[in-house]
């Protein structure tokens, strides 16, 4: 039924013939609107940037995108108007970056920013080993999309290029887990003499051969060392015999307590309230989405009379400004529920640590309260937003 608005709309435009060009291109940015709220709602998921220029007799079409169906849909509607334009949009990854349309995390966490520069928001980050898609490429940078598939710029030096032979290469390989907060990959197995590189909980490298204490691996950029196995595990094994639970999500929460707050951080070095989430349940065997205002659209909506009555252990609960005649409910903050009889909840705010909903409990958490809006429920819910890992294992298997 949108779609038949949109071209309703669309048609119309044959009898603008009163109109100035002004109002007609005014008019295909509504249409253009109404397509993007269809296909590409959050930029920061999907891209659809599409503006109209007039060239002499025609209009050209510019802009990018990663919807092909987006385009499609505004190209054929265009079609059965009696406007003359010219495609000129840019579907993303093309020619720019060419075969090069996969990455993989080079360095122990990788900044990626809002824009093509290091002065630009630090939007999150990625893990080492980490798999990447490449869609664009301006100067140093490179604009990728992660594997919950936020995009945005990362700099060329976190970063291995690949096309699609090594990605599936390096994705089919055999993998050693990071499970220790923080450490080294070492050049040799005397790891007082030489270090390649820094680790932190989650990074990923190919796994190349073992002995009694140590995990040989091999990075991305094909570099060669050493982990001690005290501070990991073999990723498929990890993967198969890890069950997700309540209480599991409270342990790899609370091992990270005392981390610093860093505005965009997903990594062990640093990770905002959003980030902190994403990482406790990508250690659970999930991927879930980037960000608070993301996070609370997927999984089971629980906790409706805002007593946390209804809450268990490891639930999301999400604060922010409730909704009002004149204005939208706006997420700003999540923490997770621990199910005590404190009340007790643990959140990103200035580090990690455990606030509690009790008034009666000495670390209170009244700002919060009065600004929670609701929670969801993630384990055993199925979700197109929440990825299991354990069943991407079982397909590979």
């Amino acid at each position: 039924m949108k779609f038949l608005k949109i071209v309703v709309c669309l048609i119309l435009i044959v009898f603008m013939s009163c109109k100035n060009d002004v109002q007609t291109i005014q008019e295909l940015e509504k249409v253009t609107l109404a397509i993007k709220q269809e296909f590409a709602p959050d930029k920061r998921v999907e891209l659809f940037d599409i503006k109209f220029v007039q060239k002499n007799n025609l209009f050209s079409i510019e802009g990018e995108t990663t919807s092909k169906n987006a385009l499609r849909i505004l190209i054929d509607s265009l079609q059965k108007t009696n406007l003359k334009f010219e495609n000129n949009v840019r579907i993303l990854p093309d020619s720019v970056v060419g075969n090069f349309q996969f990455a993989v995390a080079k360095n122990s966490a990788i900044n990626i920013r809002s824009e093509a520069s290091h002065s630009a928001e630090l939007g999150t980050q990625g893990l080492l080993g980490m798999s990447l898609k490449v869609l664009d490429k301006n100067g140093d940078f490179y604009r990728i999309q992660t594997p919950d598939n936020y995009i945005s710029w990362v700099d060329k030096g976190g970063i291995q290029l690949m096309n699609e032979t090594e990605i599936n290469q390096w994705n089919a390989s055999k993998k050693v887990l990071f499970t220790a907060l923080f450490g080294f990959v070492y050049a040799q197995k005397d790891f007082e003499k030489s270090i390649i590189s820094d680790i932190s909980l989650g990074g990923m490298l190919q796994y190349i051969a073992e002995d009694a204490q140590f995990y040989q691996v091999k990075y991305p950029d094909n570099r060669m060392g050493f982990i001690k196995k005290s501070d990991a595990v073999l990723y498929d094994s990890w993967l198969e015999n890890w069950i997700p639970t309540k209480e599991s999500i409270e342990e790899i929460a609370k091992k990270m307590e005392g981390f610093p707050y860093l505005w965009g951080g997903t990594s062990a070095k640093g990770m905002d309230c959003s980030g902190f989430t994403k990482m406790v349940y990508l250690m659970n065997g999930f991927v879930i989405p980037r960000d608070a205002s993301q996070q609370i659209n997927a999984g089971k909506r629980v906790d409706e009379q805002l007593n946390f009555s209804d809450l268990e252990k490891g639930d999301l609960l999400f604060f922010g400004k409730k909704a009002t005649e004149n204005s939208k409910q706006k997420v700003t903050h999540v923490g997770i529920w621990l199910g005590n009889d404190k009340q007790e909840f643990i959140h990103a705010s200035g580090n990690v640590h455990i606030s509690s909903m009790d008034k009666t409990q000495p670390h209170f958490d009244e700002m919060n309260k009065n600004r929670y809006l609701g929670s969801k429920r993630y384990l055993g819910e199925k979700d197109v937003n929440i990825v299991n890992l354990k069943t991407i294992f079982d397909v590979k298997q």
